[in-house]
């Protein structure tokens, strides 16, 4: 057999053979250290790849589930709500199928935020966003009293700062401030300060107390405090909705014995109070903050358009409820007792107080796209492009 000839000598053969120990060693480091990678940095990483947050508080138009663990008779879960939701269940929306906030989810390209007090709200899921809403509550602490156990407004904002500790722990005190300050929020208020407070029964308490337009004057002031304390916990762009047509629900015009589907006057004077004054005081709540922060959406146009000429917006009525019963489908709850039309499609009330998910996606079509009429002083479209922009 031929003897190979090697050239290098026995001292450098073996300085190879421990540059590569070291290199492998070195290798298996960088591996080891990459595999545990510490949770804060590598969520850090995985929230600045992600779609905005989106926070979501108020009332039962954008609860997605949040009164399903709580002693309360102002819940939906269980059928006929979310007969066309994905999973075909109950989810505890006050809709057949997905609420204002899924679909704004939809637009973002991000999965809807689960409701804080979800279980499943935890690790990569916080850096979506959370729904703090809950059917029932108003602006006001004395609203939705007969609906017993509901998270107050101020409660919703208390979680809102429990759940930034909450993403502390998880991201890091920097990344979380950033994401809470480029989130997307969204807040419903008032309708149920009229419907389940000022008009609840002839003569309430609240009604005795104050004329119409001073307890409109109250609740947009006592409204400010609280967009205040959002833009305290870090909010910097937060949709405020104002109320929408509150006597075209079919549960007033059952309850107030409409003959030919007219809304009734009187809620519809409370909004026509309110709205305007909302829009004022977002304008100057603004330039107190130095920029615009808060964002007005013209609820009351938004639902007026499919509810005065449904015909134009592919819909068989806007007066009767598709789940309900009595006159208007307008009496009691929607529960698997009621009756229910085979084709929400066609109808824009789900229940007694609630649009279907078909009249959801045209609100929300105009939270996208609407003129400053809807939107003020920037459509959703335009707030994303801007912020989209600035992060560049």
């Amino acid at each position: 057999m031929p003897i190979i000839k090697i050239d290098r000598s026995a001292k450098e053969i073996m300085a190879m053979l421990l540059s590569s120990a070291a290199e492998a060693r070195l290798m298996l480091v960088a591996m080891v250290a990459i595999a545990s990678c510490s949770m804060i940095i590598c969520e850090a990483g995985e929230a600045s790849r992600r779609p905005r947050a989106f926070f979501v508080f108020g009332d039962s138009l954008v609860d997605s589930g949040n009164n399903n663990y709580l002693v309360t008779t102002a819940r939906a879960d269980s059928p006929p709500y979310g007969l066309d939701y994905p999973t075909h269940r109950a989810t505890g929306r006050f809709s057949n199928g997905l609420n204002v906030p899924d679909i704004i989810s939809e637009h973002l390209g991000a999965e809807p935020v689960l409701p804080y007090l979800s279980p499943q709200l935890d690790g990569r899921r916080l850096l979506v966003g959370a729904n703090f809403a809950s059917a029932g509550v108003g602006i006001l602490n004395d609203t939705g009293v007969q609906f017993l156990n509901i998270i107050r407004i101020q409660k919703q904002l208390r979680y809102f700062e429990q759940y930034q500790g909450r993403l502390r722990s998880l991201v890091g005190e920097a990344q979380a401030a950033r994401l809470v300050s480029g989130a997307l929020v969204l807040i419903t208020l008032g309708g149920n300060d009229f419907v389940n407070n000022y008009y609840l029964v002839p003569f309430s308490a609240r009604s005795r107390e104050l004329s119409l337009p001073d307890f409109v004057a109250y609740l947009v002031s006592e409204y400010a405090k609280i967009l205040r304390r959002l833009h305290a916990l870090g909010a910097r762009r937060v949709l405020v909705t104002g109320s929408g047509p509150l006597g075209c629900a079919p549960a007033e015009l059952a309850l107030r014995g409409s003959r030919a589907g007219e809304c009734d006057a009187e809620l519809q004077r409370a909004a026509a109070l309110y709205n305007p004054r909302l829009v004022d005081m977002i304008g100057k709540l603004n330039g107190e903050v130095g920029g615009d922060v808060f964002v007005a959406v013209n609820a009351y146009r938004m639902h007026m358009d499919f509810i005065s000429d449904p015909a134009a917006y592919g819909f068989a009525t806007s007066k009767v409820a598709c789940c309900g019963q009595g006159p208007y489908n307008g009496v009691g709850l929607c529960t698997a007792a009621s009756s229910v039309c085979p084709d929400r499609g066609v109808y824009a009330f789900w229940d007694n107080f609630h649009p279907t998910e078909r009249a959801n996606r045209i609100i929300v079509s105009q939270f996208m796209d609407g003129t400053p009429e809807y939107m003020h002083p920037f459509n959703l479209s335009t707030i994303l492009a801007m912020d989209a922009l600035r992060a560049t």
